[in-house]
């Protein structure tokens, strides 16, 4: 089924959810976390509070790194490429490629949406790898709204996604080795470590 024949209210639902495939929705509140952590009197707060600190911070440092360097990498494929966007297949065709117009209808190929939420499921995927497929299903939904709304193919989206997911991995590996979050491993993904908490335990 081509854009536009979708039900209003199938159509509506895609562009809602499709605007939590934007990178913003990530990057901006990690930024406003790691200015508030600068401006915390980190002396002043208990060794169970620092901890806490810490890991949200680490968290934030994650995110922005994940997100924000994918979201730089596709941004630079996208228009290298050139690719247009399914809504011109009239004018142009599915293979249309017009590298480096800076058109935003020639910016399809890889999907900056899916990207975003390739690099948060591959965070949730390292930090909660037991509940990997839920995360797989919430993020892969929202990733699949683009070809829903129009804005790109279905080789356009699963590319992002697994350029978001890779990028994702990769910082995770990089922080393993610096010691931050995860602990490195003799082979897989890098293990969380048993003292990176989001919540204060109980008392």
């Amino acid at each position: 089924m081509a854009h536009g024949q979708w039900s209003a209210g199938a159509a509506r639902l895609a562009e809602f959810f499709t605007q939590f495939g934007l990178g913003g929705w990530y990057l901006i509140p990690s930024a406003l976390l790691l200015v508030a952590a600068n401006l915390t009197d980190w002396r002043s707060l208990s060794r169970r509070a620092q901890m806490l600190v810490y890991s949200w911070t680490c968290l934030a440092f994650l995110v922005l790194s994940a997100v924000g360097l994918s979201g730089l990498t596709v941004n630079v494929l996208k228009y290298a490429i050139g690719r247009a966007r399914p809504l011109y297949f009239q004018d142009f065709g599915v293979l249309a490629l017009h590298p480096f117009a800076f058109d935003a209808r020639f910016a399809g190929f890889p999907s900056g949406h899916a990207t975003t939420m390739g690099a948060v499921f591959g965070i949730l995927l390292l930090l909660f790898p037991r509940r990997w497929y839920i995360a797989l299903v919430v993020t892969g939904c929202i990733a699949s709204t683009r070809i829903f709304v129009g804005a790109h193919y279905p080789s356009d989206t699963v590319a992002g996604f697994g350029l978001g997911c890779a990028f994702a991995l990769a910082c995770g590996l990089v922080f393993a080795r610096l010691g931050f979050i995860f602990r490195p491993t003799t082979s897989g993904l890098p293990v969380r470590k048993s003292s990176f908490r989001l919540i204060a335990p109980e008392k």
